[in-house]
C-alpha cells in the first residue's frame, strides 16, 4: 500500500471513529449537570435553607449567582436543582419506559380488535396535554411531592413510548424470520425477548433521551405552579416562580436557573440527536 493510500485509509477510519458533534456537545452538557448533581451529595457552597446573605444580592465572590428574596444562596439551590431535575427525569423515564414498552409489546401481539382499541386509547392519551394530565394526577393525589411528580410525569409520557413501541414491534413481526420462529414453535414471549426487543431498542433509547428532556421541562412547570417537589427541595421551576416578583429589580434570580434549565434540555436534545446520527450514519452524511 502506498503512503497516499495509507493516509486516505487512515483519514477514512478517523472520520468513521469521530463522534457526531451533537452527541459530543450534548454529552458534555448532560455530563456537567451529572457531575454537579453528584457533587451536591457531598458539598454545596451553603446549606439549602441557610440565610447566607442579604435579600436579592447581586452575584459576587461570596454568592456566585446572587441571593434570593429570603437571602438564600442561589448557586446552592441551582446546584441542588440539577439533582432534582435528573432524579425526576430518570424516575419518570424509567416508569414511562416500563409501562409504555409493556403496553406497546402487548398491543403488537394482540388480536386485531384489541390492538385497535389500545391504539385508539393511546391516541387519546397522546392528544391530551402531558402537563395537564400530570397536573390532574398530582391534584388527585395526597399532595405535591417528588414521588408524585415522578409518577405523574412517567404515566403522562408512557403513551408516547407505548405507541412507538407498538409501531416498531409490528414492523419486526412482519419479517420472515419471525414467521420461521413461530413455525419452530417459539411462543410470543420468546419472540418478544429474542427478536423484537433487541431490534427496537436502539430507536427506543433515542426516544428515552427525548422523553428525559420533556420530563425535566414538565417537572419545572409543575414546580412553577406549586405542584412539584415542595421545599426544602430546590427546583428550578420554583426558583423561577419566586424570582418572578423581582425580575426587573433582580433579574439574575430568573436568569441563573433559566440558564441551568435550558442548558440541560438542550444537552439532552443534542444527545438524542447524536444518538440518532450514530445509529444511522446515512442521516449524518445527508446533512
Amino acid at each position: 500500500m502506498s503512503g497516499h493510500d495509507a493516509m486516505v485509509s487512515g483519514n477514512g477510519r478517523a472520520r468513521k471513529a469521530a463522534l457526531p458533534w451533537p452527541l459530543a456537545v450534548g454529552g458534555l452538557l448532560v455530563g456537567l449537570h451529572i457531575v454537579v448533581a453528584l457533587l451536591t451529595l457531598v458539598w454545596t457552597p451553603y446549606g439549602v435553607g441557610d440565610m447566607a446573605g442579604g435579600r436579592l444580592e447581586a452575584p459576587s465572590l461570596a454568592h456566585w449567582a446572587g441571593t434570593d428574596r429570603l437571602g438564600r444562596d442561589l448557586m446552592t439551590q441551582i446546584m441542588i436543582g440539577s439533582r432534582i431535575a435528573l432524579l425526576v427525569g430518570c424516575g419518570a423515564v424509567a416508569l414511562g419506559a416500563l409501562i409504555g414498552v409493556t403496553i406497546g409489546i402487548l398491543a403488537a401481539f394482540a388480536t386485531r380488535t384489541l390492538d385497535d382499541v389500545l391504539a385508539a386509547a393511546l391516541d387519546i392519551l397522546i392528544a391530551f396535554p402531558t402537563l395537564l394530565l400530570a397536573m390532574l394526577i398530582v391534584a388527585s393525589s395526597d399532595g405535591a411531592s417528588l414521588g408524585t411528580a415522578i409518577l405523574a410525569i412517567g404515566i403522562a409520557g408512557s403513551a408516547i413510548v407505548a405507541r412507538l413501541t407498538r409501531i416498531l414491534a409490528k414492523r419486526v413481526l412482519a419479517m420472515d424470520y419471525i414467521t420461521a420462529a413461530r413455525v419452530a414453535g417459539t411462543g410470543w414471549p420468546g419472540i418478544a425477548r429474542i427478536h423484537v426487543l433487541p431490534n427496537i431498542w436502539p430507536t427506543l433509547i433515542v426516544n428515552f433521551a427525548l422523553q428525559f428532556g420533556l420530563a425535566v421541562i414538565a417537572e419545572a412547570s409543575l414546580s412553577y405552579l406549586g405542584l412539584g417537589a415542595p421545599p426544602p427541595n430546590a427546583s428550578w421551576g420554583r426558583l423561577l416562580q419566586e424570582a418572578q416578583a423581582s425580575v426587573y429589580t433582580a433579574p439574575f434570580g430568573a436568569i441563573a436557573p433559566g440558564i441551568a434549565l435550558v442548558s440541560l434540555v438542550i444537552g439532552l436534545n443534542l444527545f438524542a440527536d447524536g444518538l440518532r446520527d450514530a445509529a444511522d450514519p446515512t442521516r449524518r452524511r445527508s446533512r
